[in-house]
């Protein structure tokens, strides 16, 4: 029979297993955060009807959607977790709690031309509040407190969190009479860092601008100092548009309350050049960055949303909302040797039977499972050695071996893989041996 040569599709991610138990450690640790601030778990479908899914989709994230029939049925793959919440809140509006705090972890697909570090089928981690109605700003301050939660649980430090509010660039463009390039210019603005100052007068120069309203633009967006001299900055600059005003209003409360919520200082900023290239977004948004590793991108970004539902419903849903890209984020931090895979098994303890009946073995396996403990039983017939070169090269920390005379004298030997050390411990003393270890 001819074999067909084992390949994975270009884009999608597969691990070893050592690499696997990080990867899920990593979304472990998101998880559990999300819980502690109070986010209800959900799960959407990753198939959807095609006029559900792409009911808002247009432009460049329609061609990447990935669509097909079965049989009459017009179908597609989650581009993201943002579209599913809309239908979700809006198909069971009636039966959920306002504001709706909502987590959800999965997968999502987008056919991108394949390259390295860029997935076409990988892990977001979302979160968002969503009012009925109106929802205050508040919320919009919680949101930084979730992020610093989740990376200082991912053991980083030294990492920004840079706020500002799409009001605010809105309201500057009307002043310049540029509300029809708003969101062109609200692109050119969100690349600065990319593709640094001259190259965005360059982009400027080819939309049309005057050297006027450029200077202006520029010299807003170079406006320097702490989060509070900044915003003191915005409001002495004298722009009297109405858009600008609310957006410098909202924008100080945000900061006002991200300190409220026990956010350092020096994890935080305001940012005018976080402009969040969607067109989606209608308040505060936020960009994420690890400070000794800025070649990673922004590893959590979002922001405020002025109506969820639009396309579903006629009833206002407004919101606010993070996502971390997993899959990228953890390619990249492994790629820069920033995280390691070291743990390559999830089992505390092997035990290893050197009986032909295994019903002690698994009577003890039984209990120190009920314990919590992770156990596996060696069931395969090998020599002894053969067995402990297994719990070796999988680093399982404890390994129990049970025969006839450990059974019959009630005692089993355990040795600890990492000193060498045995020691001879009466079975019924294990459970306490477990306990005190706190595995």
């Amino acid at each position: 029979m001819e074999k067909v040569e084992p390949r994975t599709l270009a884009g999608f991610m597969e691990l070893l297993p050592n690499e696997q138990i990080l990867f899920n450690q990593m979304k472990e640790k998101i998880e559990n955060t999300y819980k502690k601030f109070g986010f209800l778990p959900l799960d959407t479908p990753l198939i959807e009807l095609s006029e559900v899914l792409l009911a808002k989709a247009g432009g460049e994230t329609e061609k990447q959607i990935y669509r097909f029939q079965k049989g009459d049925t017009d179908l597609a793959l989650r581009f993201d977790l943002t579209v599913p919440l809309a239908k979700y809140v809006a198909k069971n509006y009636g039966n959920l709690s306002f504001p709706f705090r909502r987590y959800q972890i999965g997968k999502v697909y987008r056919g991108e031309r394949a390259q390295k570090g860029r997935y076409r089928e990988f892990y977001q981690c979302d979160i968002d509040i969503i009012g009925d109605g109106e929802l205050d700003l508040i919320n919009d301050a919680e949101m930084p407190s979730v992020i610093y939660a989740i990376f200082k649980e991912l053991g980083f430090e030294d990492f920004t969190i840079k706020i500002n509010n799409r009001k605010i660039l809105n309201g500057l463009f009307e002043s310049v009479e540029q509300k029809e390039n708003s969101v062109e210019i609200l692109r050119i603005i969100d690349k600065i860092e990319k593709i640094g100052k001259q190259s965005v007068i360059e982009e400027f120069q080819k939309l049309g601008l005057k050297e006027k309203q450029i200077k202006n633009i520029i010299d807003f967006i170079e406006i320097e100092g702490t989060s509070d001299q900044k915003i003191e900055k915005l409001e002495n600059l004298g722009i009297q548009n109405e858009t600008y005003k609310k957006g410098v209003e909202e924008l100080k409360a945000v900061i006002k309350n991200v300190k409220l919520f026990g956010v350092p200082e020096s994890n935080f900023t305001v940012d005018l050049t976080i402009a969040r290239g969607l067109d989606y977004y209608t308040g505060t948004v936020y960009e994420t960055f690890l400070n000794d590793y800025r070649e990673i991108g922004s590893v959590c970004s979002g922001g405020r949303y002025e109506n969820l539902a639009e396309y579903y419903t006629n009833k206002s849903l407004p919101g606010v909302g993070v996502s971390i890209g997993l899959t990228r984020l953890f390619y990249k931090l492994n790629e820069l040797n920033i995280i390691k895979a070291e743990k390559k098994s999830v089992a505390d303890i092997l035990i290893i039977p050197m009986v032909e009946n295994l019903e002690e073995p698994i009577k003890l396996a039984t209990k120190l499972r009920n314990m919590g403990i992770n156990t596996e039983i060696y069931l395969n017939d090998k020599k002894l050695k053969a067995k402990f070169k297994y719990a070796d090269k999988l680093e399982i920390p404890y390994v129990i071996v049970m025969g006839e005379d450990e059974i019959k004298s009630g005692e089993i030997t355990l040795k600890d893989m990492k000193t060498g050390e045995e020691e001879k411990l009466p079975i019924d003393e294990v459970e306490r041996w477990g306990r005190a270890k706190s595995f």
